[in-house]
């Protein structure tokens, strides 16, 4: 008899798995119409990033996130099946999100226009990802430009910086 309810028990949340695993499925199927236009979307950083209008400690944010991407070392290894590659996506549309968060709006719709993308596809699928980002990855790391931008105003202030190039770029003679 107790084997029985076991049974009815596991059936019940096998369902249950399904149909969060369906749901899942459903919810990434609402990134297809972002991802076919990801080519476009990436020029459109590129062509903030390389604006000299835009702020420097956004530029060095999209840096950071590039090298989390080359450097190999992940919070999650990427040998973790699905998760592990999912770390990866975070930190870029977090990044990403950011970088656009604090441009001024008339450079972001300078970009939009001289590309050629729609305006109103742009802003869904911003608001789209927005809805999805966990909301205390985005408080925490909306912090980083800002954290960015006074650690380089206190290594500028403290006259390290130049000390700091000349030892890096020495050259000690071979031995």
């Amino acid at each position: 008899m107790a084997r029985d309810r076991n049974d009815g028990n596991r059936k019940r949340r096998g369902r249950g798995r399904g149909a969060a695993a369906i749901t899942r499925a459903l919810s990434l199927m609402a990134f297809l119409p972002v991802a076919s236009r990801a080519p476009l979307y990436g020029r459109l950083i590129l062509a903030l990033a390389l604006d000299e209008r835009t702020p420097a400690s956004r530029k060095a944010m999209l840096l950071g996130a590039v090298g989390y991407l080359l450097v190999g070392r992940d919070i999650v290894p990427d040998e973790v099946p699905i998760i592990g590659g999912l770390d990866d996506l975070v930190v870029v549309v977090v990044a990403v999100d950011l970088f656009l968060e604090g441009l001024p709006r008339e450079l972001i719709d300078e970009k939009l226009d001289e590309l050629g993308i729609d305006r109103l596809a742009f802003e869904q699928d911003v608001a789209q990802i927005r809805r999805l980002t966990p909301g205390p990855v985005r408080r925490t790391i909306r912090r980083v430009p800002q954290l960015i931008g006074t650690a380089g105003d206190s290594l500028h202030r403290s006259g390290l910086g130049p000390r700091v190039r000349a030892w890096i770029t020495r050259e000690d003679p071979i031995a």
